[in-house]
């Protein structure tokens, strides 16, 4: 990274954090020293670990993910790697810092402490074998900023409406791509070197997508699913594993969603393996009002499994499982009955599928051959995004996502990316939520402490220094009359440590709504399709925010591209 590049990203980012971050955020409690205004004492609880990241450690893909050799003599990496050990902590000890502050209500403090950990990474040597480390983390550490900027903002306070991303699958399925006569040779050396559990064919179809993923325009669409996949390939595998299913089918989610749970198809099929209302039912997935399993990575990946395992064993192979999958078990047993053929290629040759399905099985044949040989692709490169981890604690009464947030010192949209499944700003009673790893006997311990009627439409504060009652409520909307009715007590002010209880409905002024449905609107276009029988708002695939926060490769450019959207997208 150049100087100039440096300094560029440097003062973009700090403008960013220094205009959001200067807007009072929600604050939280911690487990330890609790004391409550509008309760008695509880018994302590042992506070969670600490964290001093904002996501969990990177672990490296088993599949594609090659990392380069040290090839510096030991006398030479050792003190390299030392230094950038010490960077690294360093930042992350001012990134916690700036964690604390924010969560406090101290915005000046959080601001500064974020710009350290910023700029503590920024200097690192522009080159060396560590080097990815630090842009990796520092991509990170950018993404975890803006989402407090987000909340800071008051849009991390959701609405009732869910926001979908457009399946990937309705971009290409029903086009057709030239072939490139060199690519055979290739792929059949390729494919006789590749350890597969799903047969792997090589024909034309499925060179033309190999042809179509390998221009600018597939390789972005396939980057865009490869990145995405690490938060959940996991868990993934393990399931498929489980339910003896090869794990090659991981990629039916690469082309059916990118790997994003809250994908919608054109036909209303949604969640990362796109289940429509009926065989999501068939296979455990519940839909009510406020929560849909379809879109709960973990469930809908368990009942995928099972629904493939069982079209597989229907029809004895893996191909015409794939293509019962996308048209239906009956529209192919029909098609095998009339010809005669069970073989899915005789049967895309004589035209007795869907056109869409006829190019299905060759998309994830051709994906699974790329990412098999990503080195050959240019795919090796592509970093994964750390796995999700988190702990579930089971509501046993409606509580609102803001509460839950405030608790575990998160911010809302943080909570709400790791329970997807959740329509609503409240979680019902039974609803299993997720909180960070470690977390959740923060949240059990302040939960206790909260009643039960007033957890879907209250939030929490605890009392900092110089604070009054009439400081806190000016600064979330509400009359100081109502916050000191909430909580059973005078106007006078409240001790440093007191936790309060603040009414949710209150909370969202005019001006916090107009901020929020400005910053929606210039973070991507909407389309309005019909899902759950009312309009819902679909971001698009072609959204420039969405593509600088899913950037593959942390160059200065990149970071530089994605420091000016995102601080465009808040102003």
């Amino acid at each position: 990274m150049t100087l100039s590049h440096r300094n560029t990203a440097q003062t973009l980012l700090t403008v960013s954090c220094s205009v959001v971050l200067l807007v009072a955020g929600s604050s939280s409690i911690s487990a330890q020293n609790y004391r409550s205004s509008f309760l008695p004492p509880t018994p302590h609880h042992a506070a969670a670990e600490d964290s001093t990241i904002d996501s969990p450690p990177e672990v490296p893909s088993e599949l594609y993910m090659k990392e380069s050799p040290n090839l510096l003599p030991a006398s030479m990496s050792t003190p390299r790697n030392a230094e950038i050990e010490n960077r690294l902590r360093k930042a992350e000890d001012r990134f916690a810092a700036g964690q604390r502050a924010y969560q406090q209500g101290s915005m000046e403090e959080a601001r500064r402490e974020f710009n350290q950990a910023v700029d503590i990474l920024l200097a690192a040597p522009d080159s060396g074998p560590e080097r990815a480390r630090i842009e990796n983390r520092l991509e990170q550490m950018v993404d975890a900023i803006f989402r407090y900027d987000i909340n800071g903002l008051g849009s991390g306070e959701d609405s009732d409406k869910v926001v979908f991303d457009k399946s990937p699958l309705d971009e290409v399925i029903e086009m057709t791509f030239p072939l490139d006569p060199r690519l055979k040779s290739k792929v059949k050396d390729e494919v006789t070197a590749t350890s597969s559990q799903l047969p792997l064919e090589v024909n034309d179809a499925v060179l033309s997508y190999i042809h179509f993923f390998s221009s600018d325009r597939g390789r972005k669409i396939l980057e865009y699913g490869i990145q995405r996949s690490g938060r959940y390939r996991p868990m993934i595998n393990r399931i498929l594993d489980e339910e003896s299913v090869p794990r090659e089918l991981i990629y039916l989610a690469q082309i059916e969603s990118g790997f994003s749970p809250r994908a919608v198809s054109y036909r209303a099929a949604v969640g990362m393996w796109q289940f429509i209302r009926d065989t999501g039912r068939q296979y455990g997935l519940t839909q009510s009002a406020v929560t849909d399993d379809r879109l709960d990575p973990e469930k809908a990946t368990r009942a995928a499994a099972r629904h493939l395992h069982d079209l597989y064993t229907q029809f004895g192979d893996w191909y015409l499982a794939m293509a019962a999958y996308n048209c239906g078990p009956m529209c192919v047993d029909k098609a095998v009955e009339r010809t005669g053929y069970a073989d899915f290629w005789k049967l895309r040759d004589i035209g007795v599928l869907p056109k869409e399905t006829t190019n299905y099985v060759p998309v994830i044949v051709a994906i699974t051959i790329m990412l098999k040989n990503a080195k050959d692709y240019g795919l090796d490169q592509i970093r994964f995004d750390d796995p999700l981890e988190y702990d579930s604690v089971k509501m046993d009464s409606a509580t609102n996502v803001a509460l839950i947030a405030d608790a575990v010192e998160r911010p809302v949209t943080e909570v709400r990316e790791l329970n997807p499944a959740l329509l609503g700003s409240v979680a019902p009673s039974g609803f299993e939520m997720r909180v960070p790893k470690g977390s959740s006997q923060t949240l059990l311990s302040t939960l206790e402490n909260v009643p039960e009627n007033r957890r879907a439409n209250s939030r929490i504060h605890k009392v900092q220094f110089g604070e009054t009652l009439a400081s806190i409520a000016k600064r979330y909307s509400v009359s100081p009359n109502s916050l000191a009715g909430v909580n059973n007590s005078t106007l006078d002010a409240p001790s440093v440590g007191d936790v309060l209880l603040v009414p949710f409905a209150e909370t969202r002024t005019a001006q916090s709504r107009s901020v929020k449905a400005s910053a929606s609107r210039r973070a991507a276009p909407v389309r309005t399709v019909a899902s759950k029988g009312h309009a819902t708002a679909v971001r698009q695939t072609t959204s420039p925010v969405r593509k600088a926060s899913y950037t593959t490769h942390a160059t200065p450019k990149a970071l530089h591209k994605k420091a000016t959207l995102k601080t465009a997208s808040l102003h």
